[in-house]
Parts: C-alpha cells; sequence; structure tokens
C-alpha cells in the first residue's frame, strides 16, 4: 500500500509549477487530490496527467478541479469548501501553494492595487484557505505552508528582498500565521508547518521576477539617455521576448520600436542589457547556496511530502523549515536601546501624525502630539513639501480568542489596519518629500525625509501567553522585512536620504510600553546617524 493511499490533498495554485510538481508526487503516492487555480487549461492538462498516474498505479484514488478559484476570492474559496462538505470530502492535507510575484519595483513606484494584491493572494488566501479548509479536515490533519527564505529572521536580522515590498511583507505575516495556527488548531489536532525552501527553478524565477527586477534597475539608473518613463514602457514591450528565438525577438523589437518611435538598436542593447542583468542576479543569488544550485520543483515537492509524514508532522508543528539553506549576508536591522541622543531634534521640525481611529492609537497619538509639541515641533493635519516626520501609529492587535476564529471582514480589517494603511501612509509621506520622485526616481537622490510606522505592541501583562504574542506577532511580522527591503531601496538603489523606521514597543515578558522610549527613540530617528544606520527596526522597551 502506498503511503498516501486513501488520503486527500488540496493544493492551491496547482495548475502549473511548484503546486502541479506538489500534486503528482501526492498521486504518485497514492493519494487523491484537489486542484485549483484561476485558469481552466493548465488545471485540465495537469488533471491528465494526474489521471494516468493513478490509473498506471491502480490507486483508485481521484482528482477533483476548481478552476477560476483566485484564492483572495472569498466567495470563490468558501463555495469550494462547501461544495467539498456537500460531497463529505474529508481533506488530510492542505498545502498552501499560490502566490504572485507582485509589483518588481521601488515601492515608492508601486501601484498601491497591485500592492494590496498580492498581500491579498500570499496572506489573505493562506488565511481565508486555512480556516475555510477546517470545515472538513478531521484530526491528524496538516496545512503546509510554503512561503519564502527572503522574509525569515535570524537574531536581530532581516532579509531585504528590493523591489519586492509587497512580496516581503506577507511572506513575513505568513511566516508567523504559520506559527499562531499551531498554537490554535492543537485541540482539534491540526498540524501547522511552514517551509521556505529558498531559489527554486522555475519559470516566474526566469521570466518574471529577475528580467523585471533588471528592469528596474536600468529605469532606475538610466539608460542611453532615455528618461526612467522611456525605459519602463520600452521594457514592458520587449522583456517578453527573452527566451524566445531570434527571429521572434527581431520582429518584437522592430514592432516595438515602430510602437515607440524608437531605434531598433537601442531597444535591442536594451533588451540585452536586462538579459545581462538578470542573469547577473541570478549568479550572486546561486553563490549564496553552499551547493551553488537551486532547488529543483520534486525537491520542493519531496519536502511537503516529508513535512506531512505522520510522526515528522509532530516534530515540526509551529515550525518554518528549513529557514537557513540561504545564506544571505545582510547587516543588522534589529536593535533594541536607543543610541542616547541628549540634543533635542524636534525644534524646527514639522511633523504630521495619523493613526487608525482605534481608541489605543487614537489616544497614544493625541499623547504623543503633546509631547512632540513640548520639545518644539510644530504638528499638523495634513502633509506638505515642508513636511520633514510623518509618524503613523497602527494601534495594537485587539483582543480576540482566535485568528481562525475570524470572519473575513474582521481578518480584513486587520490587515488593513497593520499593512495596507501603513503602506498607503508611507507611499503617500514619499510622495510629498520626493514630489514626483514615483515616475522619476533621480529626483529622490539626496532628499530627506523620516517615516515611522509605529506598529501593534506585544500584549502586556505577567502572565501573557505564546499564543497571545503569536497573534501580534502575525502583523509585527509583516512590517519587519518591508521596512528593511524599502530602507534598502531609499538608500542604495535611490541614493536618498528619505527613510522608514519600523517602531515595536512592549516586550516579550509583558512589561507596558513606555511613550517616554518612544519620543527617544523618535529623537533619535530624525538625525542624520539614524539615516546612515542600517538598522530600521527598534524595539524600545526591550532592554537585551
Amino acid at each position: 500500500m502506498l503511503k498516501f493511499q486513501n488520503k486527500v490533498a488540496l493544493i492551491t495554485g496547482s495548475g502549473t509549477g511548484i503546486g502541479m510538481t506538489v500534486a503528482k508526487k501526492f498521486v504518485e503516492n497514492g493519494a487523491s487530490v484537489i486542484i485549483l487555480g484561476r485558469r481552466k487549461e493548465p488545471l485540465e492538462d495537469t488533471s491528465k496527467t494526474l489521471n494516468q498516474i493513478i490509473n498506471e498505479k491502480q490507486t483508485n484514488g481521484f482528482v477533483k478541479i476548481f478552476s477560476g478559484v483566485d484564492v483572495s476570492d472569498e466567495k470563490a474559496v468558501t463555495e469550494m469548501f462547501n461544495t467539498l462538505q456537500n460531497e463529505n470530502i474529508n481533506v488530510d492535507i492542505v498545502v498552501n501553494n499560490a502566490g504572485v510575484s507582485g509589483p518588481v519595483t521601488c515601492f515608492a513606484h508601486a501601484p498601491l492595487d497591485d500592492f494590496r494584491s498580492t498581500i491579498d493572494i500570499h496572506l489573505t488566501g493562506t488565511f481565508w484557505t486555512s480556516v475555510q479548509a477546517l470545515k472538513v479536515m478531521k484530526e491528524g490533519g496538516k496545512i503546509i505552508t510554503i512561503s519564502t527564505f527572503f522574509a525569515e529572521e535570524r537574531p536581530l536580522e532581516q532579509r531585504p528582498y528590493r523591489f519586492r515590498g509587497p512580496y516581503t511583507a506577507s511572506q513575513g505575516a505568513k511566516n508567523r500565521l504559520v506559527e499562531a495556527m499551531s498554537w490554535e488548531l492543537t485541540e482539534k489536532g491540526i498540524v501547522s508547518i511552514g517551509t521556505n525552501p529558498g531559489p527554486v527553478h522555475s519559470d516566474r524565477i526566469y521570466k518574471t521576477v529577475y528580467p523585471k527586477a533588471a528592469s528596474e534597475f536600468l529605469r532606475v539608473s538610466g539608460f542611453e539617455g532615455l528618461s526612467p518613463s522611456e525605459v519602463e514602457v520600452a521594457n514592458k514591450e520587449i522583456v517578453g521576448l527573452l527566451g524566445e528565438d531570434e527571429q521572434t525577438i527581431k520582429d518584437g523589437i522592430k514592432s516595438a520600436a515602430e510602437k515607440l518611435g524608437k531605434q531598433e538598436s537601442a531597444l535591442t542593447n536594451l533588451l540585452n542589457k536586462v538579459q545581462s542583468i538578470a542573469e547577473k542576479i541570478q549568479k550572486n543569488t546561486s553563490t549564496m547556496i553552499p551547493d551553488q544550485q537551486f532547488l529543483s520543483q520534486d525537491q520542493v515537492a519531496t519536502t511537503v511530502l516529508t513535512l506531512v509524514d505522520d510522526e515528522q508532522s509532530k516534530i515540526l508543528n509551529g515550525k518554518i523549515i528549513p529557514g537557513d539553506r540561504v545564506f544571505y549576508p545582510v547587516k543588522s536591522h534589529i536593535r533594541a536601546s536607543v543610541p542616547k541622543t541628549e540634543k533635542n531634534n524636534f525644534e524646527g521640525i514639522t511633523c504630521v501624525i495619523t493613526n487608525n481611529d482605534s481608541n489605543d492609537a487614537l489616544q497614544k497619538a493625541t499623547e504623543l502630539k503633546s509631547m512632540l509639541e513640548e520639545r518644539g515641533a510644530k504638528v499638523v493635519d495634513n502633509g506638505n513639501e515642508s513636511n520633514t516626520l510623518f509618524v503613523h501609529i497602527t494601534g495594537d492587535v485587539p483582543e480576540f480568542s482566535k485568528l481562525t476564529e475570524l470572519t473575513r471582514n474582521e481578518w480584513d480589517g486587520l490587515v488593513n489596519k497593520f499593512i495596507n494603511t501603513p503602506a498607503q501612509i508611507s507611499q503617500n509621506a514619499m510622495e510629498t518629500f520626493v514630489p514626483g520622485g514615483s515616475d522619476d526616481p533621480r529626483l529622490f537622490k539626496e532628499s530627506y525625509g523620516r517615516i515611522v510606522i509605529v506598529g501593534p505592541a506585544l500584549p502586556a501583562g505577567k502572565k501573557v501567553g505564546g499564543h497571545a504574542r503569536a497573534k501580534s506577532e502575525v502583523f509585527r511580522g509583516a512590517l519587519r522585512p518591508f521596512a528593511t527591503t524599502v530602507n534598502q531601496e531609499l538608500s542604495d538603489v535611490l541614493k536618498s536620504n528619505v527613510r522608514m523606521f519600523v517602531v515595536l514597543p512592549g516586550t516579550v515578558d509583558g512589561k507596558e510600553p513606555s511613550n517616554e522610549n518612544l519620543i527617544d527613540t523618535i529623537n533619535y530617528l530624525v538625525t542624520k546617524e539614524a539615516g546612515a544606520s542600517s538598522e530600521v527596526i527598534f524595539c524600545p522597551d526591550e532592554s537585551r
């Protein structure tokens, strides 16, 4: 009898790529599979392959397709699991695999609709799929979530992924969601495990992510006298030609040149440069891996099957595996104690304070406004070119029993509060500091500005349990890699003195956050010293 005989596995995003390979691996080991995705044709092709394997191995398994299911679509996901429930189909294993590359560009230039869409698919899609799956899961079930090594933390360190701000925010939160769900599903006997497999051979990397990253480098740095906007428009026309045969590339270049009114030679040179940079990115990434080899999709699928082994899953419940196959050398980004700054740096500064209208955030904003004005800052309601400081207060994660018991509206409210709104405020502030900088990155050079996001505090109290901390860490976990990524873009790519800092109040042992520590931290963050440092995430109430 094959290992997963009589088991049912549901894999999101399973029409192509890693998801398809995971489905094949389960079927080869006797399982029935439920495959789903947005496009019907790839799912039908995959179904034919899977059914062929089932027939060859005579496992009596089945393949069920749900096409047109975008995991970010509440109704589609809910109806899918309602259908399974009505048909009395029990799901033993859920693999959260669906994902998109999202906008591959500097955050200052990223459309906010694309930002939200990336969060919706990666984070909310994982959350809602997992919650709805509980309708058809029993004791012994496993939820495996595929994330990324780029958001994974080492002590006092984050892994920035330039041009991928929304991606890192969603992945950081997703890792912490895996941990929080492991607390909440224990009483149901359901295991939650994450895997960060590192770079994987896939069309998405070679045909989308790396070329788009190369295109963004050229938009920022310029190419043969073209303006940033011209580089962007040209790349949208020609980058899709990479990997095609010589004649297709030649015809595509000619068509693009006629459409854009540019010389064919200029577009040919631009495409060659994009390819060269993309290959360099790939090579640099491979040098961070001990054997310098990206994983195959089959190896990732094998990892997933290993994690759902009954004995292994009990040991690994709540873990993110593997965390550090990739050695990604970065400077530290997180610090606790804030450097002492005797000088009052608020004199002459104009500050905008925003909050999310919750009672705790409003109270914090009022208190902070008073403290800033006492120290000589001018606090105004609306931003303009003279502002040098924006402070946004998210407020704390509200009290509720379990994340997995939240309604979709309640969850969406939390995501907006702690991820989407801080992103919007930050992008608005950047436009205030550097008008027009979104479309012309050259304007960012040597510009100055400070954005401080005061994130949710860790829960306070004498007996704070791990579950309570895990819930708040889901959203703190989004802000950390997001801030690190955005600041690498601002400092290393755009060569600006604009910075976005994240301040995370509270302590792991439940001490009350201090407004004095917060104001001292902001007093330091407006200095040139803070802007020159790689440390952009501050936990001012921690003493370690």
